[in-house]
């Protein structure tokens, strides 16, 4: 009886795991070489439970490799200017290594101004426009590299998985993931294709796809039919989807149907379970390598 073949699980919990032990001993080898021990600063607005649940994460992990968390926690109807304000007063503090604004913020603030404010050299989130403009650029090098993106990278490598030269489908341009991603496969000498809305046969475009970084939002939307055989899949989709007989009354899936995408792929990333944990591990690692850069540590 030949068994179903079936996709290696790209363990995300597990392989963020170890990197937070190794985050941990250089933090340790930091404060015992210099004194110093890295801080991170997290702004959050308003009160989105999902929101404050990734804060609260965000807060624990910091907590596990021994670094200082800051919070500060306004109102939704708080002024742009007390948020610049916070900003500013984090960007002067020496004991401050990273400031990480959490998104969304209330619709009356502008993010490009509040985003725009946090100095280069604390934006552990990557996304100050000269950290992304150096990621595009060949020969440059960003001071911080988008968590998420950065987190499914670090995936593909710790998984042995060969980038040079395969063809690359990052499914969704946002800002936050698709864009980045793609920029970063780029730099890994992939052949990249942008899959988003407006993109004529994405089923067709994806199929030719060694490597496939999702991140659209949208629930099983990537078919087993979607996917060559052989392919590696990242998927950075946390979507809720009703679900009776969980207790929450939904569950979580990403954007690729796990189910079919295991049937057809050499390997792939579970939800949750897989991404979401990396996202927070390069968290750390960039607010580590900000406190080391501010001391010319190596």
């Amino acid at each position: 009886m030949a068994t179903e073949p079936s996709a290696k699980v790209i363990d995300g919990k597990a392989v963020a795991k170890q990197i937070r032990e190794e985050i941990s001993a250089e933090v340790s080898k930091l404060k015992d070489a210099i004194g110093v021990v890295p801080g991170l600063a997290v702004i959050l607005v308003g009160d989105r439970k999902d929101s404050a649940t990734y804060v609260r994460n965000k807060k624990i992990a910091c907590e596990s490799v021994g670094i200082t968390s800051f919070e500060v926690h306004l109102p939704e109807d708080a002024s742009e200017q007390e948020v610049l304000k916070y900003i500013s007063d984090f960007n002067d503090d020496p004991s401050v290594h990273g400031i990480l604004v959490q998104l969304p913020l209330p619709s009356h603030m502008n993010e490009q101004t509040i985003l725009n404010a946090v100095t280069i050299e604390k934006d552990v989130d990557g996304f100050h426009p000269l950290n992304i403009g150096r990621l595009a650029m060949r020969g440059r090098d960003p001071l911080f590299v988008p968590c998420t993106p950065k987190g499914c990278i670090e995936l593909l490598h710790r998984y042995g998985v060969e980038i040079k030269g395969k063809r690359a489908v990052v499914i969704g341009r946002s800002n936050i993931v698709g864009m980045p991603a793609a920029l970063l496969l780029q730099r890994e000498d992939a052949t990249v294709s942008i899959v988003h809305s407006r993109t004529k046969n994405p089923e067709e475009i994806t199929r030719q796809a060694d490597i496939i970084i999702s991140a659209v939002g949208q629930p099983n939307m990537v078919r087993g039919s979607w996917i060559k055989p052989g392919a590696v899949i990242i998927d950075v989709g946390i979507n809720p989807v009703e679900d009776a007989s969980s207790p929450r009354g939904y569950r979580l899936v990403g954007d690729i149907c796990y189910e079919e995408a295991c049937k057809v792929a050499a390997a792939v990333t579970p939800v949750p379970g897989g991404v979401g944990p990396m996202t927070i591990a390069m968290l750390l690692s960039n607010t580590l390598s900000s406190a080391k850069r501010a001391h010319n540590f190596q």
